[in-house]
């Protein structure tokens, strides 16, 4: 028997501002940072890792609401908690004094996904399997067990879902050779980040278009003269023949996505992201309407389930974005996968910040294993930042992620990582510290 004895919660920082990685119209000058988690159990070799990500200032909140989370966990037995991953996710949002503070959206709802993150990410080390394995040898009913359909039955019922599941299940070992060969497809965000000069601009496409990618997405959304040139500089790079994305990070008032899409259209591009409050459903389904044939995604800040369904009943999405780290974990994010199966909606996730490309690998690839069947329309975001941190660290290749075959949910950061960016404590913000005290 192996018991969770304590747990930690370290506030990580990356000073990404100073480069302007991370750079959009609505968030200029975000240090990448997570709420990391670690579950200790009696058994030195038995550890579970998570997160959930922010860009700075209020992640010490984050971290303050996730050992909150946690406590319940301290004590318990690893076993059962593993034997029932659906159970314990009900029994940690059951609390009904934090579940106040959402319920199931802002800080609260982040210290959910990290805790549950690691959770996950500690049943998968103990089975020896990538998590994205482990989830594709469930069975529907226990994937189905594991799902939070609470507040869904208007959209999705059980028995839809394992019917669903069940399909698919006897060709899941097939999708899994195939990608095996081929990796999962993505694109990058990387060139793209809104502070980067004209020069590094063109400099990073050209390096995309080299390495293999078809899709290329670009922040917009500041500036209307500056989005046309630089669409214009995209347009030249990659040619006509790949993908061009735009997301304006919520910027624009209805009216104006509509208007300001509409100046950019000649650029063609798939799709445009965020391009109004992440939580206006009816606005995201006028401009939907009023930009077609141009797509439009929307979900990095979809903050639970609920407001997914509503997206996908109001046909507000040609693309769904979901979060691993602001859904609570796999629990939710399957239910989300589950309705975007039934109402038709590629999920192509969101990934940029630190740590979301290791976590949304494993959900592509049981989304194509197990739920949806297809890779039509489906391409999911990797930027070229920070997993030199991670244990296990995702993988491209010619445009695709490779799969990960690791044991756990690719969630470890080094030692060596915490003990320089650890905020503020860490070697490298004392120093920071030290020169600012010192002018």
């Amino acid at each position: 028997m192996t018991t969770i004895t304590s747990v930690d919660v370290v506030d990580v920082r990356f000073p990404t501002s100073l480069s302007a990685d991370g750079s959009d119209a609505m968030n200029k000058d975000g240090d990448y940072s997570a709420a990391y988690v670690i579950l200790h159990t009696d058994d030195p070799a038995v550890r579970g890792y998570g997160f959930t990500f922010t860009i700075g200032r209020g992640n010490d909140i984050c971290v303050l609401a996730a050992e909150q989370r946690a406590k319940p966990l301290i004590g318990r037995n690893v076993e059962e908690i593993i034997a029932d991953l659906g159970g314990t996710y009900r029994d940690l949002k059951s609390d009904s004094q934090l579940r106040w503070l959402g319920p199931e959206k802002g800080v609260e709802h982040l210290a959910m996904a990290a805790v549950m993150n690691a959770v996950w990410d500690m049943a998968a080390r103990k089975a020896g399997k990538p998590l994205w394995r482990l989830l594709s040898e469930m069975t529907p009913e226990q994937l189905v067990d594991v799902a939070d359909l609470q507040y869904l039955s208007d959209a999705i019922t059980r028995e839809e879902a394992i019917a669903m599941l069940a399909e698919l299940q006897p060709t899941r070992e097939t999708r899994i050779a195939e990608l095996e060969a081929s990796g999962y497809p993505c694109y990058t965000t990387s060139a793209g980040w809104l502070g980067y000069s004209d020069e590094k601009l063109r400099r990073l496409l050209i390096e995309a278009v080299n390495e293999g990618y078809r899709h290329v997405k670009l922040k917009v959304g500041a500036n209307r003269e500056d989005d046309i040139r630089r669409l214009r500089i995209a347009r030249e790079v990659i040619g006509w023949d790949a993908d061009l994305m735009i997301d304006a990070n919520q910027v624009w008032d209805v009216p104006e996505a509509i208007e300001w899409v509409g100046a950019l259209a000649e650029f063609k591009p798939l799709w445009i992201e965020e391009p109004t409050s992440p939580d206006d459903v009816l606005g995201h389904a006028a401009v939907r309407k009023a930009v077609a044939p141009i797509g439009v995604a929307s979900g990095e800040h979809g903050m639970n389930r609920v407001l997914f369904k509503q997206m996908f009943q109001a046909g507000a999405l040609d693309f769904c974005q979901l979060d691993s780290a602001r859904l609570a974990s796999i629990n939710e994010i399957l239910a989300v996968y589950l309705m975007a199966k039934k109402f038709g909606v590629p999920v192509c996730p969101h990934a940029g910040g630190v740590g979301l490309c290791e976590l949304v690998q494993h959900l592509s690839i049981f989304d194509y294993v197990a739920i949806s069947g297809t890779l039509e329309n489906r391409v999911t975001e990797f930027v070229d930042h920070l997993h030199e941190h991670f244990v296990d660290p995702c993988i491209v290749r010619d445009g695709a992620y490779v799969l990960p075959t690791q044991p756990g949910y690719s969630a470890q950061m080094y030692e060596a990582s915490l003990a320089e960016y650890a905020f503020p404590n860490g070697s490298y913000w004392a120093s920071v510290a030290a020169v600012a005290s010192s002018a």
